[in-house]
């Protein structure tokens, strides 16, 4: 973990799907990721050393934004 990088919010798709795949690796693969719970994505991400968002910034469109980016992140991997 480098301490130096800036903390992660919700508008940083990206960075929280790249975040997750290398806390999860390739334990979920797309179909798998398309099928979690808004919910326990919500939880994942507010684990995540360095995220500052708060689960009530939280919203829809941005749980599918990680979700989507986090499959291009997979994919991009493989």
């Amino acid at each position: 973990m480098n301490h130096f990088e800036p903390p992660i919010q919700w508008s940083d798709h990206e960075d929280v799907a790249i975040a997750l795949y290398e806390k999860f690796g390739n334990e979920f693969g797309e179909a798998k990721i398309y099928r979690i719970r808004f919910t326990e994505l919500l939880d994942w991400v507010l684990s995540l050393p360095n995220f500052e968002g708060t689960r009530e910034q939280a919203n829809e469109g941005h749980l599918e934004q990680i979700q989507a980016k986090w499959v291009y992140e997979w994919r991009d991997n493989q």
